[in-house]
């Protein structure tokens, strides 16, 4: 049985510094803004600018 498509879709988080990418989950109901948050990058070893791409 398929599963049902819900609020909830899949996202990329590109670093703004590096090519580094993260996957993580946003609620497309609550927020339809593209996606921007301070996350750890490993390849840098630093806190950098993640935004949401396709």
């Amino acid at each position: 049985m398929a599963k049902k498509k819900g609020p909830r879709q899949l996202i990329k988080l590109r670093s703004t510094e590096s090519s580094y990418i993260y996957y993580s989950q946003k609620n497309r109901r609550n927020g339809t803004a593209r996606l921007e948050l301070r996350k750890y990058d490993p390849t840098l070893r630093q806190h950098v600018i993640f935004r949401e791409s396709k």
